[in-house]
């Protein structure tokens, strides 16, 4: 199948851009594809060529015979094309395909549409959806340092930021330092240069380790963590994970305090009152932004905290099983064709997910018709 549609899509140049992307990059002069046209920075670098914008539609309403879709002159027929690839043994006993005209909605290829198979990283696609649509795409996720009104204690407020960064350059991200380079400045302006430390991860509920156990490609999802708790310098794909992720920023936190001559005791967890003063505050960039990191990096980080992000919007409970019903809630008041579709987490590590073609074609038109019209914030994103 991808090979199909990859010769389809083409021709491609020799570094793998399509070369009607590159021309009219060429003609414009301007970004847009695989940036989407955002503004935020969130990449940290303006080196190197920029992004070609989307090339103009190839898959035109190709089809054979009885299609409802007119062939187009001189175009192979989609079955022609795709049948042979999908028979192909290499591909298991079960297959599935659907291709879909996004501007009419009209389909114009199906093989078992509607068999539920396992969708492995394609459940982001439902977790982005959904999110999106709980959320706005304008939601930021906060991170906050508060005192309690007192006692001395300043509590470290996670916010379910699965951005947030203690490195020095942030490259656009919610900072760690940047945050308690600010609480320092207001614990000195209320004479205060000793401070009893804990952290809050309240917001999430139910345990805190998928169900796959201890694995390099998720951390234990908390409310705090900075870092995705990486042990090494990767931002992204498998690495070892700290144990404690919430313990560990916590420490992190408190180091950065230090620096600015305030003494922070060793942290421990609470949950903060309702009285504590917020001091500080930093914030994620756009849910747009960070949907955009985990589509791009398949983070599965990012997408297990938005599904508990998703279920904490919507009145669930913000845990595994919670963050599944959620996705399901929402895109079936979406609308969209949840027969055989079950959800347990939201990354897709879970070998009990079942997604099916229909569903998936079904989700990136949505994800079409949001770009063309964002009237709400329900329907409303730039994906």
């Amino acid at each position: 199948l991808a090979a199909g549609v990859v010769t389809a899509a083409g021709p491609w140049d020799s570094t793998g851009q399509r070369t009607a992307e590159r021309d009219r990059a060429a003609a414009l002069e301007r970004a847009g594809g695989a940036d989407h046209g955002r503004t935020s920075d969130t990449s940290g670098t303006s080196d190197g060529p920029r992004p070609a914008p989307s090339a103009a539609p190839v898959l035109v309403g190709l089809g054979s015979g009885g299609s409802l879709v007119k062939s187009a002159t001189g175009g192979p027929a989609l079955t022609t094309v795709l049948d042979p690839l999908l028979h192909d043994s290499a591909l298991g006993a079960r297959r599935s395909a659907v291709v879909v005209d996004v501007a009419t909605g009209r389909r114009l290829y199906g093989q078992a549409a509607g068999d539920a198979l396992t969708p492995a990283s394609t459940t982001k696609i439902a977790t982005a959806v959904a999110a999106l649509s709980a959320l706005g795409p304008d939601h930021r996720f906060t991170t906050r340092a508060a005192l309690e009104p007192g006692s001395g204690e300043l509590v470290l407020v996670g916010g379910g930021d699965p951005t947030l960064t203690a490195r020095k350059d942030a490259h656009g991200w919610a900072s760690l330092r940047t945050l308690a380079d600010a609480t320092a400045a207001a614990l000195k302006r209320r004479g205060l240069s000793k401070v009893t430390l804990s952290y809050d991860t309240s917001l999430y509920a139910g345990p805190d380790l998928h169900p796959i156990g201890v694995n390099e490609n998720l951390a234990p999802v908390t409310a705090l963590m900075a870092d995705e708790a990486r042990t090494d310098a990767s931002t992204s794909g498998p690495a070892p994970r700290v144990a404690d992720p919430a313990a560990e920023a916590a420490r992190a936190f408190g180091g950065f305090l230090q620096d600015h001559g305030i003494r922070a005791s060793a942290p421990g967890p609470v949950k903060a009152t309702g009285r504590a003063e917020t001091l500080a505050s930093v914030s994620s960039p756009p849910l747009s932004d960070v949907v955009e990191r985990m589509l791009t990096n398949s983070d599965n980080d990012i997408a297990e905290a938005l599904a508990r992000q998703t279920a904490a919007a919507t009145g669930g409970r913000p845990d595994f099983d919670g963050g599944a019903r959620a996705i399901a809630a929402r895109l079936k008041a979406l609308g969209l064709p949840l027969d055989g579709a079950a959800f347990h987490d939201g990354s897709g590590l879970d070998r009990s997910d079942r997604l099916t073609a229909d569903l998936l074609t079904a989700l990136l038109r949505e994800a079409a018709g949001w770009a063309r019209s964002a009237s709400s914030a329900t329907s409303g994103c730039s994906c």
